[in-house]
């Protein structure tokens, strides 16, 4: 069953264009050709990554935040209560006022002291910023050795200045060396991201970062498979020109050098915008589309390979608007805000927009204790006033 399976998974009409076979692409007079098995050995990678990423992270990274004066701030800690953290933990971590209330009543305590609680329960959760700061260092490392990698790899070729040529005598494209390292780099890495994805940072779009990496992976892997290396690494260097300048970007706010920060992050607004929204789209993908089936029709992977390109060019819609939020609290603000995508520390003073109110509630509450804080004010000032004649 299982050899079956794998006969009907390689079926060539799949992988390859019409009327080309996997034998047409068996290594022959010296020539080497790209086959699948060989991005078996980026699973190896991605663990080699990690265990690099961690060693990074704590000897490098961690040291060179605390160089550099990051501080994490000092969390208050919240005394134990089983029914709060029951509540937190199965119902929400920011209940309405008139479930707030009534958690109050059950503990005992006051609607700010459960306020507070929840407050300082949420600051637990979130990460630190040496921790934050230690991440963009590992991921601008990598994004920056790899554009420089790329860099050296393409520049010399003739395909990478005119995209029609990548389809040039495809599928029959024999392998670049530089181009299979620079693409099992970068299937380890993906895969890494995957691995580590649970004890990451996660910010307000954790779901489109998962859609990400999987559609990442799923378009290196099938473009090796199918010997799309020439395009593939072209759609790879335009994603690492932009992705080291936002992890740079990163480190300097975390460092509080707000000037560097607020330059580096409009330059590379401008690359973003530039290789993900108009040269993707109007070049690499318009080719992918049109010059990919000039000289052969079309095939599954014809369709499975735009398809993905297609919802990576979403996500790159998406992240554009929360740039374009971002640039325009810089022109309001003149500086430029935190990361719209993170969560913001909590202070224990802050009651404003921390538990949504409900009014009927408040306007209760109003009524209710009108009277009582009537009375008190006047035994107050007829207090002051007694005091005052004696």
């Amino acid at each position: 069953m299982l050899f079956s399976l794998n006969e009907w998974l390689w079926q060539d009409k799949y992988w390859l264009p019409p009327n080309n076979t996997w034998a047409q692409l068996e290594d022959r007079d010296g020539l080497v050709f790209a086959h699948p098995h060989h991005m078996l050995a980026a699973l190896p990678v991605a663990l080699v990554l990690v265990a690099v990423r961690i060693i990074f992270e704590r000897f490098v990274a961690l040291p060179l935040s605390r160089w550099i004066g990051i501080q994490d701030p000092i969390r208050k800690q919240m005394k134990p209560n089983p029914v709060l953290e029951k509540y937190f933990l199965r119902t929400g971590q920011r209940p309405m006022e008139t479930q707030m209330v009534l958690l109050a009543a059950q503990c005992g305590l006051t609607l700010r002291q459960t306020q507070r609680w929840f407050r300082r329960r949420r600051n637990q959760d979130r990460p630190c910023l040496s921790k934050k700061f230690c991440e963009a260092s590992w991921r601008f490392v990598f994004y920056l050795c790899s554009f420089m990698g790329g860099i050296s790899a393409l520049y010399h070729e003739p395909w990478f200045w005119t995209l029609a040529l990548c389809w040039e005598n495809y599928p029959n494209q024999t392998l670049n060396v530089a181009l299979y390292w620079l693409y099992l780099m970068e299937l380890g890495f993906y895969i890494s991201l995957l691995i580590t994805l649970p004890f990451d940072v996660k910010r307000k779009d954790f779901k489109e970062q998962v859609v990400h990496h999987f559609v990442t992976v799923a378009l290196i892997g099938f473009s090796y498979c199918s010997n799309l290396l020439r395009i593939g690494s072209v759609i790879l260097l335009l994603h690492d020109c932009s992705d080291y300048l936002l992890e740079a970007c990163k480190m300097f706010n975390y460092s509080h050098f707000r000037r560097a920060c607020n330059a580096l992050f409009i330059i590379f607004s401008l690359v973003f915008f530039y290789t993900r929204l108009i040269f993707l789209p109007t070049q690499v993908i318009y080719t992918t589309l049109f010059d990919s089936i000039k000289n052969s029709g079309t095939f599954f992977g014809y369709y499975y390979f735009n398809v993905l390109l297609v919802m990576l060019q979403i996500l790159h819609v998406y992240w554009f608007s929360l740039i374009m939020r971002m640039i325009c609290s810089f022109l309001r603000k003149g500086q430029m805000a935190k990361d719209i995508r993170s969560d913001v520390e909590e202070s224990d003073s802050s009651d404003d927009g921390t538990v949504p109110e409900c009014p009927q509630l408040k306007n209760g509450i109003a009524q209710e204790s009108g009277p009582v804080i009537a009375n008190g004010a006047r035994s107050r000032a007829a207090g002051r006033l007694a005091n005052g004649h004696t």
